[in-house]
């Protein structure tokens, strides 16, 4: 802080008075500094785009770091042959691709585009974590669970909550948008509103969800294991404990939760000098990217392929044949129940 009071006192500025259509209505001024190393100026300034002075070091660490988890996510996605393991790839790709393209911005901070191309995919990358929690439960109720549901069927379930997390993602992405550097300060605040809207929103599916997940333990903890992964001439080999699985999603979802009441109370205090959050950038690292590494870490030590195993672990796919043969199934159940109404109806009135 000491070295952005410095260039504050030093740097050369300029007094821009901007007009609104309005010509009765006051101006509004703008300070603009000339850039110091890096491209850094004062946070106040204009073309400011950047809430502190960002480090290389740390941000190319957790690049490393990110970039390594991805790839280990990769090949456990090869390795037990789980194809929706993409979506968690690309929560912890998006990561990795956000902080190497902010170490690229911790160098040059006079580029709006690497710090809003940072700031969108840390901020939306942990909704692919999110979703794919949600994704792996879904099959958790279709594996493990005697009545293959938990109030919805296991399909419906993952389906839902994977479309409120699209909904979280839309409105998160449309009020990051709006929050990107260099926007009217007044629009920037709008953006950061609706972006915690969004995170409101997707915390309430999360306890929803949780819900639903105490209820399948303790329906589940009352049957035990049930079944075989695979049947053979022995009988089969017993299905694993849904516990470590089960708790490392309760795990996971509670790091998401962290992040996301770090966020909320972060924009909800606004930018004022009361609050010291948004202009510190250890906050960040401590309460955003650790939670989200941790996160991944867990859903790659207790990855979904070591214990959903045989084919009950994965949705029974439907051919267009079949789909195309329940459809005239249907129809032909529906005339069948018109014909028995008429039928009915017709011989009522012979009587």
């Amino acid at each position: 802080m000491e070295g952005l009071h410095q260039l504050a006192a030093t740097a050369t500025t300029q007094l821009l008075a901007t007009r609104s259509e309005d010509e009765d209505a006051p101006p509004t001024w703008c300070v603009s500094a000339v850039p110091g190393p890096n491209g850094n100026v004062p946070v106040s300034a204009c073309n400011a785009y950047y809430n502190y002075d960002p480090q290389f070091a740390p941000s190319l660490a957790v690049a490393i770091i990110f970039g390594i988890i991805t790839v280990i996510h990769i090949v456990e996605a090869f390795l037990y042959k789980k194809k929706y393991s993409w979506v968690i790839i690309m929560g912890s790709l998006w990561e990795t691709i956000a902080f190497a393209i902010h170490c690229l911005g911790t160098k040059d901070q006079q580029v709006a585009a690497y710090s809003v191309a940072w700031t969108l995919l840390f901020l939306l990358a942990p909704l692919w974590i999110n979703a794919y929690a949600y994704m792996t439960f879904a099959r958790m109720v279709q594996y493990w669970h005697p009545e293959q549901k938990v109030f919805l069927k296991a399909k419906t379930i993952g389906m839902w909550f994977v479309l409120a997390d699209i909904v979280s993602f839309i409105i998160q992405a449309a009020g990051g948008v709006m929050a990107s550097p260099g926007n009217d300060p007044e629009y920037i605040k709008r953006g950061l509103d609706i972006y915690t809207g969004g995170t409101a929103l997707q915390q309430f599916f999360i306890f929803i969800f949780i819900g639903l997940m105490i209820v399948f333990q303790r329906r589940v903890s009352q049957v035990g294991n049930v079944g075989y992964t695979y049947a053979n001439e022995t009988g089969g080999v017993p299905k694993k404990s849904y516990r470590p699985l089960l708790f490392a999603l309760y795990g996971t979802l509670l790091f998401i939760t962290i992040r996301i009441m770090f966020r909320i109370v972060e924009f909800a205090k606004g930018f004022g000098p009361e609050n010291p959050i948004p202009f510190n950038e250890v906050y960040i690292y401590a309460l955003d990217v650790l939670p989200m590494m941790v996160a991944l870490l867990i859903l790659a030590v207790f990855h979904p392929g070591r214990f959903l195993i045989g084919p009950d672990s994965e949705f029974p796919k439907i051919s267009r044949k079949e789909k195309k043969a329940i459809k005239m199934m249907r129809r032909e159940e529906k005339r069948n129940a018109k014909r028995g109404i008429v039928d009915s109806e017709a011989s009522s009135t012979r009587y």
